[in-house]
């Protein structure tokens, strides 16, 4: 770790428009609500004076707009798209979310093959650090993604199981709201060799002055 590490703030996307109640996961022309996009503003306005050098952001439609409204603060970047930012796969996904919820939000056991497990989503998240630091070695990044992936990454570098019974547990790891909400930033430094530590968490809205202290300490 003797070089300057890279800081990676990974948002989680805005409240989606969502008025069937299911399960979306990677089903396509899932935008954000209206209170998702003045999430999304609200984090762009928190980045606004952020030393940017890139903006990253999962394929999905949420993401995608999410991520716009924070590029509406830093006109010279551009969208950078990243499947290793992408939702998880799940067997529930188009089913109503009621049914996820009784299944106590565990989409992985006894899921069959194609289906992503805990700890390969927490390891492409893991890459994707890897490749952020490699690229912009010493820099601010932002990264647009999902629930799931941050939630298992968490647990990750936490040095706990990615195990999907602790996605309700997350509060012991440093996610004050318990789980990654619409709108929430984790900071994350990141080495060209893979390694990586938690900065610090910011639920929606409430990151602002924690967003300037991990820039100050960023560029210190």
């Amino acid at each position: 770790m003797e070089h300057a590490p890279t800081r990676v703030l990974l948002v989680r996307h805005g409240r989606v428009h969502n008025p069937g109640r299911i399960l979306y996961g990677r089903l396509p022309r899932f935008g954000l609500s209206p209170e998702g996009r003045r999430q999304a503003r609200q984090v762009g306005e928190g980045l606004a004076d952020a030393p940017l050098a890139a903006v990253y952001a999962s394929p999905l439609l949420r993401a995608r707009q999410t991520a716009a409204e924070i590029l509406r603060f830093h006109p010279n970047l551009r969208l950078r798209i990243s499947r290793l930012l992408h939702e998880v796969r799940t067997p529930f996904e188009g089913r109503p979310l009621a049914e996820a919820r009784a299944a106590g939000e565990d989409f992985y056991t006894g899921a069959g093959p194609g289906f992503e497990q805990p700890p390969e989503v927490a390891g492409r998240m893991l890459r994707f650090l890897g490749r952020a630091a490699r690229t912009h070695p010493g820099g601010v990044v932002v990264a647009v993604t999902h629930g799931d992936p941050l939630a298992f990454l968490v647990l990750r570098l936490a040095g706990a199981d990615p195990d999907p019974r602790r996605k309700a547990a997350l509060h012991r790891y440093g996610v004050t709201d318990g789980y990654p909400q619409p709108g929430s930033v984790l900071a994350v430094d990141a080495w060209p060799d893979g390694s990586a530590r938690v900065v610090g968490y910011g639920p929606a809205g409430g990151y602002g002055r924690a967003t300037a202290r991990w820039n100050a300490s960023a560029s210190s």
